[in-house]
């Protein structure tokens, strides 16, 4: 083999121009130590010295562009592409730590250009830091846990302390990390393709959590792109955009309890299920200190206490995962394995979800695996190729919202959802995900018109890839994480959304019913008098209502974009609109089905949210604003005691109509029943009555399953409320005379737009 002028052996022919080119594919074959010759590269430095393990030292000698070479005697000769070496039984200590492996048998000195001097270890002398088998799951797109191997990760790996990085790439010609520790200059650490897996891997010594780095990756085409880690775990506050070497977490979990609490539930459908849904940054600002928003550990503090106190049994918060764009609400996301480091850290927002938990408060997280944002740094084309999305904008694009759509078809696409998936509620603890825009992901002419779409394998509309993934996911969730829940944002007619994967179905949890969120609040809009021609608005859903498993949401979607806030929604005066909007919550929580309102919707806010602003929380100065949040309050502590209300709430045998057909006095009836004993319980059994115009109706009767003493539980028409005190002195008796199909009746006071509720007394 031929040699330098120092007697110094070249690499393989070609494999050094493609080193200084960044073009290699595998530089641990050029870099480190080869048939005792030891190169690294240091483009910033001016010299580099080889500290030996025996105290020895030699020179390097300068091979141009940074690369330095040195001949070390008495090396072996056969040695392995990045085998690390094993000199004479004497070794370098890194920082003292050891992991049971070998430790470094020689290390750099560098000089600078200004003459200081750093002392490094070498890379390319390491072991891949991730094995086949995980290797091989990702490529299946089978792997539980891929952000335990893919994205940085600081560990001691062969003695040495540092930090390990490995990202997915398979279109790329080559990777390079860049970062705080090597001046951003991707000559430094070029890294190796793990074979056809499309994996790009490299230890880099001394690397320590709260670095910031990218990958500078250069495509088949020849561009170069610096882009953060899709699967970082940290990254900067924006309008920053870097990835950050995450740290162990210091955060000790609490939670042990309600963990298994939640494991042993059979079926989370028959539990009283209240959700309050929430955005993190205009829960409630600080005024003081520039309207900031509170940060997780604020909200730790507050926000627990506030949501026992109303009474709800889950927070579902909009999505956490970084995100570059404020206004998107965190609905387009960049970094799916990040908390969003506006309020804080990981560990910081693990202390919000304990603390709730202490409360006994379960967590929703929204979640958002049908689109991403078309940002140039983060997971657009990320490798040059339409590596997370679809190549073809018929199929990769999704036009309303100026998104990407993610290609499903794709093993590792899926892996990379799914483990997301998992993070979040193994990582996080959180005890369900509610998945955003399920049906833009269901069809593939969603939003589309003719000739913008392409039909699947069979011709038609539906997206089978997605089908498939959203069935993996609904198996994958309660196989790993015992007790966590999925609830679809759905809104089409697509049948079985909630139904297990087994009979066909999709496998949610749960699904949201828009359709009864439309027609319910198009008749609550609608003035009293036109009421009588939109009954049916109230009384259809129940025609569907136990198909699905179903949420009722009054969500963040109902209050935005000029569609005003609930109460600006009501009809009337403002008298008339704060009792339309008690009527509406009452008539809501007997109504079967889960419970979902969005912040703020407890105080009556007349103005439409704003993601920018805090809630108006100064209403509750008011007193109809504070009766309306003493009656949501209510809401969830009777309902608590009535599993007539919850029950069965996806059973039609808890339901029954009293009377649906009064469309002319805008007055509407019915039953909820608890199964089995249950029913003969306190709360077991419960009268609904909705007297939705402004009148009062003296003796109107209606009919009840026995005679005897009904207690009238709720009155949203009572003084505390806000409401004019017209009722029944609390309680009716129920006479054996035979009305609307029972064996009794009463005859009741119904108060102006106004819900009432009645449980038979003890003994009746």
């Amino acid at each position: 083999m031929a040699t330098t002028s120092a007697g110094i052996a070249p690499p393989p022919p070609g494999e050094l121009g493609l080193l200084m080119a960044g073009l290699h594919s595998e530089p641990h074959r050029v870099l480190g130590m080869h048939n005792g010759v030891v190169r690294t590269r240091h483009p910033s430095a001016t010299a580099v010295r080889l500290l030996l393990a025996s105290g020895a030292s030699i020179q390097m000698e300068n091979e141009g562009e940074g690369l330095f070479a040195a001949q070390v005697p008495d090396a072996p000769s056969d040695r392995q592409d990045g085998e690390s070496a094993k000199g004479g039984g004497d070794v370098i200590s890194i920082d003292g730590a050891t992991d049971g492996a070998e430790e470094a048998p020689y290390r750099f000195e560098a000089t600078l250009a200004d003459g200081s001097t750093s002392v490094y270890d070498d890379p390319y002398r390491l072991w891949p830091t991730l094995g086949d088998l995980d290797l091989h799951l990702f490529g299946e797109g089978r792997h539980r846990r891929p952000w335990d191997v893919l994205g940085a990760h600081h560990r001691v790996h062969q003695g040495v302390s540092g930090t390990a990085f490995a990202v997915w790439a398979p279109g790329a010609r080559s990777v390079r990390v860049v970062g705080d520790w090597n001046g951003w200059d991707g000559r430094t650490h070029p890294m190796r393709s793990m074979g056809s897996s499309g994996v790009w891997e490299i230890f880099v010594p001394g690397v320590v959590p709260g670095a910031r780095y990218k990958y500078e990756i250069q495509s088949g085409s020849g561009g170069v792109m610096l882009k953060a880690d899709p699967m970082a775990r940290q990254c900067e506050k924006p309008p920053a955009t870097a990835s950050i070497v995450p740290g162990p977490s210091a955060h000790r979990w609490t939670d042990g309890e309600w963990l298994r609490r939640r494991a042993d539930v059979p079926w989370p459908g028959r539990e009283r299920m209240s959700i309050y849904e929430l955005h993190v940054a205009s829960w409630r600002r600080v005024p003081e200190e520039g309207n900031r928003p509170l940060t997780y550990r604020e909200l730790a503090e507050q926000l627990p206490d506030y949501v026992e106190r109303l009474g709800f049994t889950h927070v579902e918060m909009m999505p956490l995962a970084a995100h570059p764009f404020e206004g998107s609400w965190g609905y387009q996301v960049s970094s799916y394995y990040a908390a969003s480091p506006r309020y804080g850290s990981a560990d910081d927002l693990k202390a919000l979800v304990d603390a709730l938990h202490a409360k006994g408060i379960g967590v929703i997280l929204d979640w958002v695996p049908a689109h991403f944002p078309k940002d140039e740094w983060a997971l657009a084309r990320f490798d040059g190729t339409a590596l997370y999305e679809h190549e073809d904008p018929r199929q990769g694009e999704q036009m309303d919202w100026g998104t990407l759509v993610f290609n499903l078809g794709r093993h590792e696409v899926r892996n990379f959802l799914t483990g997301n998936a998992l993070y979040w509620i193994e990582e996080f603890h959180i005890d369900g995900l509610r998945v955003d825009a399920v049906a833009s992901m269901l069809y593939l002419d969603y939003s589309r018109r003719q000739g913008e779409w392409v039909p699947n394998r069979f011709g038609g509309r539906e997206n089978l890839e997605a089908v498939e993934f959203i069935r993996e996911l609904n198996e994958v969730v309660p196989a790993n994480c015992p007790g966590a829940i999925t609830i679809a944002e759905e809104s089409t007619a697509w049948p079985a959304v909630s139904r297990p994967t087994w009979l066909g179905g999709l496998g949610f949890s749960f699904k949201w019913n828009m359709g009864w969120m439309h027609d319910t609040l198009r008749y609550f809009s609608k003035e009293s008098i036109h009421r009588r021609w939109h009954h049916n608005d109230l009384t259809f859903g129940l025609l569907y209502a136990f198909t699905e498993n179903f949420v009722l949401p009054l969500s963040h979607d109902e209050v935005v974009h000029g569609k005003g806030s609930l109460l600006a929604k009501m009809p009337g005066d403002y008298w008339q609109q704060l009792a339309n909007l008690r009527a509406l919550y009452a008539w809501m929580w007997a109504h079967p089905g889960k419970k979902l309102l969005f912040m703020g919707g407890e105080l009556a806010q007349g103005a439409e949210w704003n993601h920018a602003g805090s809630l108006d929380w100064h209403l509750l100065d008011q007193p109809g604003h504070r009766g309306m949040q003493s009656l949501v309050a209510d809401l969830n502590h009777l309902s608590a005691e009535a599993p007539s209300l919850w029950r069965e709430d996806f059973e039609s045998e808890g339901f029954r109509w009293i009377d649906a057909a009064d469309s002319d006095s805008n007055v509407i009836s019915f039953m909820r029943f608890a199964d089995g004993e249950n029913r003969a319980a306190p709360g077991g059994k419960l009268a609904c009555v909705a007297n939705l115009s402004p009148v009062v109706r003296y003796g109107y009767r209606i009919g009840l399953p026995s005679a005897g003493t009904w207690k009238e539980l709720l009155n949203t028409d009572a003084s505390a409320y806000g409401g004019s005190g017209v009722g029944n002195m609390g309680s009716v008796v129920s006479e054996p005379v035979p009305w609307h199909g029972f064996e009794a009746s009463a005859e009741l006071t119904l108060p102006p737009l106004a819900v009432l509720w009645f449980v038979p007394s003890v003994g009746t």
